[in-house]
């Protein structure tokens, strides 16, 4: 692994851990992680391998990422606050985004060493997965599913409870939000 791959797993890390405390949703809250994982797939992302065993390699690691961003999404606190929506990663949104990136980083640095470089080509060759590429597509490919799908469900959902407050005729939080439930 490069200084630029640590710095990016670093900064993607340092992303939620910002968002334990609540703050208000804004374009800078969707375009900084959007922003990071842009330029990975512009370094990382040539294209998408296809042969043997690679494409259903890369669905399902693009798959497990969509629901864990899913679930982060579900799990961040939600919340209008004066007009505006104000979100909070909780720990177990938290939790899965340090253990997805956790493997992700476990697994980069496991596959450089020589034992992993021989049970990943041992494997690969095992699964007709053709190259080291399909790795890295489906690792980078998992990440963008779940930073793109928490992104959108805190999105929809802070969409959802303005209108809801809206139509409530206030921009109170409900009783639920203000005992720390998600909304």
């Amino acid at each position: 692994m490069t200084t630029t791959d640590w710095i990016i797993d670093i900064a993607l890390l340092l992303v939620v851990f910002r968002q334990l405390r609540e703050e208000r949703l804004t374009a800078r809250t969707i375009l900084l992680p959007l922003a990071i994982i842009g330029w990975a797939a512009g370094t990382y992302l040539h294209s998408i391998p296809t042969a043997g065993n690679d494409l259903p390699l890369v669905l399902g690691f693009a798959t497990v990422g969509v629901v864990l961003g899913l679930l982060g999404g579900l799990l961040t606190r939600v919340r209008p606050v004066d007009g505006h929506v104000r979100v909070q990663a909780t720990l177990g949104a938290a939790a899965l985004w340090v253990v997805s990136m956790g493997f992700r980083l476990g697994f980069a640095v496991w596959a450089s060493h020589p034992s992993g470089v021989v049970h990943l080509a041992r494997f690969s060759a095992a699964h007709s997965i053709t190259s080291s590429d399909a790795w890295v597509v489906a690792l980078i490919l998992m990440a963008f599913g779940e930073v793109v799908v928490r992104l959108g469900t805190i999105v929809v959902r802070g969409r959802l409870v303005l209108a809801r407050a809206a139509r409530d005729g206030s921009a109170d939080p409900a009783p639920a939000a203000r005992t720390g439930a998600t909304v």
